[in-house]
């Protein structure tokens, strides 16, 4: 193997998309669990679809669609008035949110061994 291909192999990263499907539907991935945390931390779905740069529509559209094929509720949600409203995680919200990132490290960290051991095998 020449030198440059040795160190191009040695710059290469592993990329991969993760959602979980249910009947062949994807229900919930990265960008669901992204309009969690920021509601989480922004307290609002509105200023959490704000902060990701998407529609209130969209953000309301994709947590209410994942709701019913799961049969789960992520949020509380409580109106407003002039002050606006406020939406916070339910226990369940909070479990998805913090297991589904668990599993996302655990998933990148056997990638990374195995793209380790793949590195090795090109070098030889």
């Amino acid at each position: 193997m020449s030198i440059r291909t040795t160190a191009t192999i040695q710059k290469i990263k592993p990329g991969v998309k993760i959602w979980l499907s249910l009947n062949k539907e994807g229900v919930f991935g990265h960008g669901k669990w992204q309009l969690l945390d920021a509601i989480h931390r922004e307290g609002s779905l509105r200023a959490a679809a704000d902060a990701l740069g998407i529609s209130y529509r969209k953000a309301w559209g994709d947590l209410r669609k994942a709701e019913r094929i799961l049969g789960v509720r992520f949020l509380e949600r409580r109106r407003g008035g002039a002050a606006g409203g406020e939406s916070s995680l339910t226990p369940e919200g909070k479990k998805w949110h913090k297991e589904y990132a668990r599993f996302h490290t655990e998933v990148e960290t056997e990638i990374a061994r195995a793209f380790s051991r793949w590195q090795k095998r090109m070098k030889a």
